[in-house]
């Protein structure tokens, strides 16, 4: 399988199937909660039920807006380093992260002061999320997941990677955004003649 054809599998378009959580990926997930086998009991019985799991120990979560965090999800796969799980909840993204991400990642973006970027909400020590149920949801809306845990040690990008991720992403949108102006750039050396005054 080409480079390609696993990214297309792992970033599935509208419509399209959800990655699915492993057994290994859902026995990473409730690592993070106080009493793992109970959460790998609770998902037996009812595989499609989200938990609530608390974050700062296994996986730190930048929660950001949909549209925001898909563009910063295509630029993690495709220029990037890739990312680690990621789940779509309403109407937000939420990033799994190295624990000690949403520390550092809004200091850091602090200090780039890009203003264009949507400020991510960061949940670690002492914040605990919504994370979907292991099935695939049966409505459209529902929690679901984009990018699936599979491992017992996924791979979970850095404050460092989710900064590049943000920049770039912004800085996409405000090119694209100045791309599509209906207005002609305006011409520097054209005179000006104030018509408000009749003679």
């Amino acid at each position: 399988m080409s480079i390609l054809q696993r990214d297309e599998a792992l970033l599935p378009r509208d419509g399209d199937g959800v990655g699915d959580v492993t057994p290994d990926g859902a026995a990473w997930l409730a690592s993070a909660a106080p009493y793992p086998r109970s959460t790998l009991a609770l998902w037996e019985d009812r595989p499609g039920a989200p938990v609530v799991l608390p974050c700062g120990s296994a996986f730190d979560v930048v929660n950001v807006p949909a549209v925001f965090g898909r563009r910063m999800l295509d630029l993690l796969w495709g220029e990037g380093a890739g990312s680690g799980p990621v789940a779509l909840h309403r109407g937000r993204m939420l990033l799994f992260a190295a624990p000690g991400t949403a520390h550092r990642l809004p200091a850091l973006l602090d200090w780039e002061e890009w203003a264009e970027v949507p400020p991510p909400l960061c949940h670690g020590t002492g914040d605990a999320v919504t994370v979907p149920g292991l099935a695939r949801p049966e409505h459209p809306g529902a929690a679901r997941w984009l990018v699936a845990p599979d491992t017992r040690r996924p791979w979970l990008p850095g404050p460092d990677v989710l900064l590049w991720a943000c920049v770039r992403a912004a800085r996409d949108t405000t090119q694209a955004d100045r791309r599509l102006s209906i207005f002609p750039p305006a011409d520097q050396d054209a005179k000006v003649y104030d018509v408000s005054r009749r003679r």
